[in-house]
């Protein structure tokens, strides 16, 4: 299809892992009938198809096969099984000095890069002022690269990367090097390429950054594609997967709570038919019918609403006005200093705003099992007019290890009536004069 920038079918990596280079050796000669080696496999039956124009973001934990899978995609490395077919003149900021030859100065690295991507002299010749120009690191363009620091590296790299009109830009976690300013020049310019309906594949672990440029996103984890769908989707199944508790959409029924460990909470305490179902319905509550859910339950959050500052249930509050959060959380186990929290994102899927106990030191007390807490946040509404999610969630530390009791993800609407909304996502009520 003339549509598709990027087709990867069915793609793996696998690579030979050696206790000792005699191994690499004997392997390499054939010697042994045994094999001298563990097999690492990066990548497992990848498939990803990225159409013209889109901007596509990869996600996942260190080691989850992103970089791998870009450097196959740019033809750096070959796929052990599969194939991809790329249809478009790529240019890619992969690891920081990719390409770059430390001997040459930086003139000279741009026309090696250049060359590399496939373009002759002269298109660099007519591109080469403006390279400079977004580059902006002044007479350091004449000294050799092994005199640049990892700030002048990315800003030289990608000045390349994006001012030669590539078709397909692939940039992987370049970005967070380099000055605010740098940064903000180089986000301008991924607005200008989607825009103009370039192909950008995008690799970060800012996940503020995913949702806010994305079109589509796609999460892998230990060289497995776990999923694909928009930024707010992906970005909260990644989150479940950094804290241990991702659960297979199969596995879905494995999320709900069952008799036996009813009867066990019952024991200890703990009303099971609160538990049972969640009773965070209530009058004037947009509640969210397909809310994300998990955690391990030894904290669970049975009821949570907002209110006005008149004090009653709603899902609608006046932008200026203070309201309250409020979250019930019931205990079936001892818990040493559980972490109470709420976050309100934007329909994207960006945090906005949020805070928990921890951080506002208001509560770092234990917890015995069979207790119940009535938490409430309450604050001044900045937002802007318009529609957010509100999440909330129990966390805490057992030893060194972050662990979710139980979190709710976009468990509630809520909507900012205003009629005077600033640039950006809150109001800083700012105090004019005018002399």
């Amino acid at each position: 299809m003339k549509d598709i920038a990027i087709a990867v079918k069915d793609v793996g990596k696998i690579y030979k892992l050696y206790d000792k280079p005699s191994d690499r050796i004997k392997d390499a000669m054939g010697l042994g009938r045994k094999k001298h080696y563990t097999e690492h496999h990066a990548l497992q039956g990848v498939d990803m198809t990225i159409r013209q124009g889109e901007c596509v973001g990869i996600i996942g934990t260190n080691g989850s096969g992103k970089s791998t899978i870009l450097k196959i995609i740019t033809g750096v490395l070959t796929p052990t099984s599969g194939e991809v077919n790329v249809n478009g003149r790529i240019s890619a900021l992969l690891e920081l000095g990719a390409g770059f030859n430390m001997e040459y100065n930086g003139i000279e690295n741009i026309y090696l890069n250049g060359t590399m991507i496939g373009f002759s002299k002269k298109e660099i010749d007519e591109k080469l002022e403006e390279i400079l120009a977004f580059a902006d690191i002044g007479d350091y363009v004449y000294q050799p690269a092994k005199t640049y620091s990892s700030g002048m590296f990315v800003r030289l790299a990608f000045a390349v990367a994006i001012n030669i009109d590539p078709e397909i830009l692939i940039v992987d976690e370049a970005l967070s090097v380099g000055d605010v300013f740098f940064q903000a020049k180089c986000y301008h310019k991924f607005e200008e390429f989607k825009k103009m309906g370039k192909t950008i594949v995008f690799v970060s672990h800012d996940l503020s950054s995913i949702s806010k440029y994305c079109d589509r996103v796609v999460l892998l984890n230990q060289g497995v594609k776990l999923g694909e769908g928009s930024p707010k989707q992906m970005i909260d199944t990644y989150k479940q997967v950094l804290v241990g508790q991702y659960v297979a959409p199969e596995a879905e029924e494995e999320r709900l709570l069952d008799d036996e460990r009813l009867r066990e909470m019952a024991a200890k305490g703990v009303d099971g038919s609160k538990i049972k179902k969640q009773t965070g319905e209530a009058d004037g509550m947009a509640k969210n019918p397909e809310l994300l859910e998990y955690g391990s339950k030894k904290a669970l959050i049975s009821e949570y609403y907002i209110t006005d500052d008149k004090g009653v249930r709603t899902s609608a509050v006046i932008k200026g006005s203070r309201f309250t959060i409020h979250m019930k959380v019931e205990m079936s186990e001892r818990i040493a200093a559980p972490i109470f929290a709420f976050t309100i994102k934007n329909v994207r899927g960006t945090e906005i705003t949020g805070t928990n106990t921890m951080v506002e030191k208001a509560f770092l007390d234990a917890v015995e099992a069979g207790d119940v807490k009535e938490i409430t946040f309450t604050q001044k509404m900045n937002l802007q007019g318009g529609d957010y999610l509100l999440s909330l969630g129990v966390t805490g530390y057992e030893g060194d290890d972050f662990t979710v009791y139980h979190r709710l993800y976009d468990v509630l609407n809520v909507t900012v009536i205003s009629d005077k909304d600033t640039v950006g996502y809150y109001d800083m009520d700012s105090v004019i004069e005018v002399k």
